[in-house]
């Protein structure tokens, strides 16, 4: 199976670390596209756009910024990550992602989640006491409408019936590829399985070889529902940074690291993201990628070995950066960090690297 490396952006719009200035958003959208045009031309497989709708983000429409991308590139993958489909309405993000397969000539893809922020809810006039059942619902629409253009379905409570309707564009893959993601979930994950959809984990704390019963239990899902082992693909989206040194990434990441994930747990009373924190998650087992090429290649390295996943996404910037220093990490992912990856994926790791 094919191994693929890529970027994901949250546009994200945080005050800057020593000036206190917020780029517009506006400019960080521009900024992404110019992202994801150099994350091409570095040979990188994928590029993602996550959906949010609060003011320290800048992308509520995924499928838009990636048509801007499409226009611009002619080979690299373009994902949401994620969209929020249970606010969301299935018909709708269907056609979006059709009509961007389309502009793109086959490399569009969607992946569905409940999100992590609870913002578009009310802003969609839709219940966080329906959190659940709207993306059970709404998933299996997608699903019906990805599988016949004339569609029928008379699913859950949460939308009106559709009644022998077509659903246009279509896509020009088929299927359109629709992954499900996952901040660790146990029933998102064994859902993924049951369904035969690939998963993407985030992977953003903790130890990511605690995610391994995860893996698991999605494959053994998928096979015991009759999936192929080739449909029950795993994607890892993970924070961080490459560097020229370890030192480099650290002193230049670790700012806007802390400033964006305090304004976070600030909502969420976490404890307050220290040097100590950002050590210990950029350490040898920890989930920060965030060093030197050779560092941050060992480290994926050992993670898709790990866990037997085949696609792996590094999440930069996190919180407002210099436009400079993240096209400099993408040149350096892309250039050195990913053909190391790829050359020694499915080969052994060494006593010294377990």
């Amino acid at each position: 199976m094919k191994l693929e490396l890529g970027l994901s952006t949250f546009a994200e719009t945080t005050p800057d670390p020593e000036t206190g200035a917020r780029r517009s958003h506006a400019q960080r959208l521009r900024e992404v596209v110019e992202e994801a045009v150099l994350a091409e031309k570095v040979g990188l497989d994928v590029y993602g756009v996550g959906e949010h709708h609060r003011a320290d983000y800048a992308c509520s429409a995924p499928a838009v910024v990636l048509a801007a991308v499409a226009a611009r590139t002619e080979r690299i993958r373009l994902t949401s990550a994620v969209t929020v489909l249970s606010s969301d309405d299935p018909v709708r993000v269907f056609q979006d992602f059709a009509t961007l397969d389309g502009l793109s000539n086959g490399r569009a893809e969607v992946m569905v989640g409940r999100g992590s922020f609870i913002e578009s809810f009310p802003l969609f006039g839709q219940s966080l006491d329906d959190y659940e059942g709207l993306f059970a619902d709404k998933l299996e629409l997608l699903l019906k409408i990805r599988a016949s253009e004339t569609v029928t379905w008379r699913g859950g409570e949460h939308r009106p019936p559709i009644d022998g309707r077509g659903v246009y564009p279509r896509p020009v893959q088929d299927p359109l590829p629709v992954w499900v993601g996952s901040g660790g979930n146990p029933e998102s994950v064994a859902r993924a399985g049951k369904l035969g959809l690939p998963l993407a984990l985030a992977i953003i704390g903790g130890r990511p070889a605690d995610f391994a019963p995860l893996v698991q239990l999605y494959k053994a899902t998928g096979r015991q529902a009759g999936h192929s082992e080739e449909s029950l693909r795993v994607a890892v989206h993970s924070h961080g940074f490459v560097a020229e040194t370890d030192d480099q990434a650290a002193r230049v990441f670790f700012p806007s690291m802390q400033r964006a994930m305090n304004i976070i747990g600030r909502e969420r009373r976490w404890a307050p993201y220290d040097r100590r924190a950002f050590d210990a998650a950029r350490s040898r087992h920890g989930a920060l990628f965030v060093g030197s090429p050779s560092t941050v290649a060992d480290k994926v390295q050992r993670l898709m070995t790990t866990l037997g996943v085949d696609r792996f996404l590094l999440h930069c910037p996190v919180g407002t950066m210099e436009a400079q220093e993240v096209l400099s990490s993408i040149s350096l992912f892309g250039q050195k960090v990913a053909p190391t990856v790829k050359e020694a994926f499915q080969r052994p790791l060494s006593p010294r690297q377990s």
